[in-house]
C-alpha cells in the first residue's frame, strides 16, 4: 500500500494523481446520482392501483369495495366507502380488518344507530354473510373471491421490477470503494480504520438485501438511500474524527436492529397498535428520565453520558410518538382518543421547552400537525387542527421568553440575519460553513482536504453544519444530492398514503416522512442562514449515534407504507387466506 502511494505522490507520479483525482471528483456525483435516480424511478413508478379487502352488497346489487384495512363508512364523500343516502350520517361507522381475516365494525356516534343481523352494534365482530345496517340501510359483507386475489396480485406493481435493486446496490458499493480510495491518499494515518469500517458497511448492506432476498422480499430502494446517506456521513466522520468511525457504526447497527424489530411489529396491524400504551409509557419515561439525569451542552439540557457513551432521549422519542400518535388517531373514533393523544403531545411539548431543546419541539410541532391534518375531514379533527394552533402560539411564547432569559438562545437568534456583521463571534460558524461551501465548488476539494474539518466538535461541523462540511470536501452536487434523496423519499410516501392499507401505515409514514423533512430543512437552512441555527443533525448523514438510530427507527414507518407487491414488511395473513 505504501509503495503504491509513494508511486501516486512521487515525482514520476504527479501527472497520474492528477488524472485520478479529475476522475474519481466527476465519478462521485455521477455515481451518486444513479443510485438516487435508479432509487427514486423504482419508488416512484408504481401504479397507485387499490388493494380490494372484501365488499359490501347493497340492496340493489350494487357492490361497493372495501379498499383498507380501515374504512369509514358514510355520507361525506372523503369517507372510504361512500354511502350517498339521506339516513346514512356523514361519518357513521368504522369497519375494521381484523389479523384472523374477520372484521369489526364500531358506531362512531351516528343519529341512526348500527346493526348486524338485526341487533344493535356499538362495536363487535363482522363475519362474511352478516347483514350490516346504517340507520335502516341494509348492505352484505362478502369475500373477495379467490380469482379476484390472484388478479390482483397479478396487477399489483413488483418492487424493482426494470430497476433492479441489486444493481442499484452494487453501484453504491463501487462508490463507496471509490470514497475509501479518496480518504486512504488523503488520509493515510487512518487508512486501517477507514478501510475496515466501510468494509463493515458494505458488509452489513449486502448482508440485509441478501437476508430481505431469502425472504422473497424485492424492494430495496428505501434501505438503499439510508445507506447512501450513511456513506457520506461516514466520509464527514473519517476527515474529522476517523476513530468514531466505529461508534457511529454501532449506533447504525443497533438502529437497524430498531427498524426490523419494528418492522415485524408493524406487519401485524393490531399489535401495532396494542404497542400504543407501550410507546406512549416510554416516551413519557425517557423525558422523566432526561430531566432528572441529562447534562446541559451548548444551552441545551437533552444529553445522557453513561460511561463513554452518551445519547438523546429526544430521539428515541420521536419513534414512541409517531407510534402512539399513528395507533391512537387511525380513526379518532372517540374524542377521548383526541383528547388523550392532544395531552401527551403538550407533555412532550413542555419537556422540551424545559430542557431548552426548541429544534427538536419544532420538529414533534411538524409531526403533531400531519397526523393531526391527516385526520381534519371529521369535527374532532378539526378541533385538533385549533389545537395545534394553540400549541403553537404556546411554543412561540416560550421560545420569547428563552431568548430573553437564556443568553445560548439569545446568542443563536441575534446573530441571525446579522452573521457578517460579527463573524468572529455569533456569526462564526455561518460564515465559515458559506466560505467553505464556496470554496468546495461543484465537486468539492476531496475527502480529508477541507478546512471544515477543525470546525468538528465544538464547532458542530460535523453535526449542525453538515451540510457545509459535505459540500466542502465532496462538492455542492453530492451535498444537493442528500436533499434530492430525502425529497423522493416524500414523494413516495405521498404517493403511497392514498392507497395504503390502512389509515396507521399513512399517518405513521407521513409523519416520519416530516419529521426527517424537517430535520433537513432546519439543518440547511441554518446552516446558510436563512433560519437560525438550532442545532438539529441532517438525517443519516450527521455524526451521532442518537440520531441515526431514531432515523432506522423512523424507516420502518415509510417501508410498512409500501404496498408494491413483495416490497415492504411481510403482512401477517390469516391461515384461510394463506391457504389460498
Amino acid at each position: 500500500m505504501d509503495i503504491f502511494l509513494d508511486f501516486f505522490r512521487g515525482p514520476e507520479g504527479i501527472t497520474l494523481l492528477s488524472v485520478y483525482h479529475a476522475v474519481l471528483r466527476l465519478s462521485l456525483p455521477i455515481l451518486a446520482f444513479l443510485v438516487v435516480l435508479r432509487s427514486a424511478r423504482s419508488l416512484l413508478g408504481f401504479r397507485r392501483e387499490p388493494e380490494v379487502w372484501a365488499w359490501l352488497r347493497l340492496a340493489t346489487g350494487e357492490l361497493q369495495p372495501v379498499t383498507h384495512w380501515e374504512n369509514l363508512l358514510g355520507r361525506k364523500k372523503s369517507a372510504d366507502v361512500v354511502l350517498d343516502f339521506a339516513t346514512v350520517s356523514k361519518n357513521h361507522a368504522v369497519l375494521t380488518r381484523l389479523d384472523d381475516g374477520g372484521w369489526t365494525i364500531t358506531d362512531i356516534g351516528a343519529k341512526g344507530r348500527v346493526e348486524v343481523n338485526g341487533k344493535p352494534m356499538l362495536s363487535g365482530r363482522v363475519d362474511y354473510g352478516d347483514t350490516i345496517s346504517l340507520a335502516g340501510l341494509e348492505m352484505v359483507l362478502e369475500p373477495v373471491s379467490r380469482e379476484e386475489a390472484q388478479m390482483q396480485a397479478l396487477s399489483r406493481t413488483k418492487a424493482g421490477k426494470g430497476h433492479s435493486p441489486g444493481l442499484t446496490l452494487l453501484l453504491l458499493t463501487v462508490f463507496q470503494l471509490l470514497a475509501v480510495l479518496e480518504l486512504v491518499f488523503n488520509r493515510p494515518e487512518d487508512r486501517v480504520t477507514v478501510i475496515s469500517a466501510y468494509g463493515i458497511l458494505i458488509g452489513v448492506q449486502w448482508a440485509m438485501f441478501v437476508g430481505q432476498k431469502l425472504l422473497k422480499r424485492s424492494g430495496f430502494e428505501v434501505e438503499t438511500i439510508a445507506f447512501f446517506l450513511t456513506t457520506i456521513g461516514l466520509g464527514v466522520i473519517a476527515s474529522a474524527y476517523a476513530s468514531e468511525m466505529y461508534k457511529q457504526l454501532i449506533a447504525m447497527g443497533l438502529g437497524i436492529g430498531i427498524f426490523l424489530v419494528l418492522g415485524f411489529c408493524l406487519r401485524d396491524l393490531e399489535t401495532a397498535k396494542k404497542l400504543r400504551f407501550l410507546a406512549a409509557g416510554a416516551g413519557v419515561l425517557l423525558f422523566l428520565v432526561n430531566l432528572v439525569l441529562a447534562r446541559s451542552v451548548y444551552g441545551s439540557r437533552n444529553w445522557i453520558y453513561l460511561g463513554g457513551f452518551s445519547f438523546q432521549p429526544s430521539e428515541f422519542v420521536k419513534i414512541c410518538f409517531i407510534l402512539t400518535g399513528a395507533s391512537t388517531m387511525d380513526r379518532i373514533v372517540t374524542r377521548r382518543n383526541m383528547l388523550a393523544f392532544v395531552i401527551y403531545t403538550a407533555f412532550i411539548g413542555a419537556c422540551l421547552v424545559v430542557i431548552n431543546d426548541f429544534g427538536a419541539a419544532a420538529i414533534f410541532f411538524v409531526g403533531f400537525l400531519a397526523i393531526a391534518l391527516l385526520r381534519s375531514s371529521s369535527y374532532p379533527s378539526a378541533v385538533l387542527v385549533l389545537v395545534g394552533v394553540g400549541m403553537l402560539a404556546v411554543l412561540v411564547l416560550a421560545a420569547v421568553l428563552a431568548i430573553r432569559h437564556f443568553p445560548h438562545v439569545a446568542s443563536r437568534f441575534a446573530g441571525y440575519g446579522h452573521i457578517w456583521e460579527d463573524s468572529f463571534d455569533k456569526g462564526y460558524q455561518q460564515t465559515r460553513s458559506l466560505m467553505c461551501i464556496a470554496a468546495g465548488g461543484l465537486f468539492g476539494l476531496g475527502l480529508g482536504n477541507g478546512w471544515m474539518q477543525y470546525m468538528a466538535g465544538e464547532g458542530a461541523s460535523d453535526t449542525d453544519l453538515v451540510f457545509a462540511f459535505v459540500s466542502e470536501e465532496w462538492g455542492l452536487l453530492m451535498a444537493v444530492m442528500m436533499i434530492f434523496a430525502l425529497a423522493m423519499l416524500g414523494l413516495f410516501v405521498v404517493r403511497s398514503a392514498k392507497v395504503a392499507r390502512s389509515s396507521f401505515y399513512t399517518i405513521g409514514a407521513s409523519a416520519a416522512m416530516s419529521i426527517l423533512i424537517m430535520q433537513a430543512i432546519l439543518n440547511f437552512f441554518g446552516t446558510v442562514d436563512f433560519l437560525p441555527l438550532t442545532g438539529v443533525t441532517f438525517p443519516f448523514v450527521s455524526n451521532g449515534g442518537s440520531s441515526i438510530m431514531a432515523c432506522w427507527g423512523l424507516l420502518a414507518f415509510i417501508k410498512a407504507c409500501d404496498t408494491r407487491q413483495n416490497a415492504s414488511f411481510a403482512v401477517k395473513l390469516s391461515e384461510k387466506e394463506a391457504a389460498k
